[in-house]
Formats: structure tokens, C-alpha cells, sequence
């Protein structure tokens, strides 16, 4: 009996953590991210600020709310990119259309990000008739905006 008291016991101590998955998913730190998730793409996709956001789940019309402009750094090649404080768009699985509010500098010139395809480990960037891919792994983590904090 005791020892089967003492094996319950090392069972109570045991952490969690160990039973979790090795290669956990990072956590969304906003419903809005968590949403963008349900539609396939990586909560990278938004820089950690959301204040607010609204999504017609018919329609898939979203606004997202920042609470003032946003500026991050992508990866993997380190393009500025500007959030204003809001961004609209359509969303449907796999698919940002219709996108206003995200632009991105390349080439010396700023450049409207229009819309983003996401499938087979891909993410297209659409800029007008051009696009660019990039592996969607890259935007697994939610950045913050520059030189600002979040509060936690």
C-alpha cells in the first residue's frame, strides 16, 4: 500500500510539461489571431497589438484595430512594413482579399499589400498583379509594433 501511495505521489508531481507536446504551436495572444488561425494562416500575420477586431462570419468583411499605426520588421527579409491603426479586408479559408492597410518597403518604394494566399506550407503576398512567397513557418510568432511595449 505504500508504495503504491508512493507512486501516486510522484504521478501528482510529475509536470505537466512533460506530457505535452514537444513541438508545442505558439499561442495566439489575441482572439483575432486565434481566428486568423481558423482560416489557415499564421498568427504572424498580425503584429501582437490587436485592440479590437470585427469579422462578419458570413460575409468574412473584418476590420482590425490597432489603436494607432504599427511598424514591424518580416521576415525572412526584413522588409519594413506599416499597419495602420485600421485594416480591412475579406477573409475566407486560405484566402485575405479586398486587404487595406498593410504596406510594405521593397526597392525603395512603399508598396500596398492587396491580398495573401495561404496553402502548402506557403504564403503569397499579392501586390496588385505582382505576388511573392515566402514559407509560412516564417510568420509563426506575432511581432510587436517598434518601439513600442505590450502591456501584459
Amino acid at each position: 500500500m505504500a508504495g503504491l501511495l508512493a507512486l501516486f505521489s510522484l504521478f501528482l508531481i510529475l509536470p505537466l510539461s512533460a506530457l505535452s507536446d514537444p513541438n508545442p504551436k505558439p499561442v495566439p495572444p489575441t482572439q483575432a489571431h486565434a481566428e486568423l488561425t481558423t482560416y489557415g494562416f499564421p498568427i504572424g500575420l498580425l503584429p501582437s497589438s490587436v485592440q479590437s477586431y470585427s469579422l462578419n462570419h458570413t460575409s468574412g468583411e473584418f476590420s482590425l484595430d490597432f489603436g494607432s499605426s504599427c511598424k514591424i520588421t518580416l521576415p525572412p527579409d526584413n522588409y519594413l512594413a506599416t499597419y495602420s491603426k485600421t485594416v480591412k479586408g475579406k477573409i475566407a479559408q486560405g484566402r485575405i482579399a479586398e486587404l487595406d492597410g498593410i504596406r510594405v518597403r521593397a526597392f525603395f518604394k512603399w508598396w500596398s499589400i492587396t491580398g495573401i494566399r495561404s496553402g502548402d506550407g506557403e504564403l503569397v503576398f499579392e501586390v496588385g498583379m505582382v505576388t511573392a512567397k515566402y514559407p509560412s513557418k516564417n510568420f509563426d510568432e506575432s511581432l510587436e509594433c517598434e518601439g513600442k511595449r505590450s502591456s501584459s
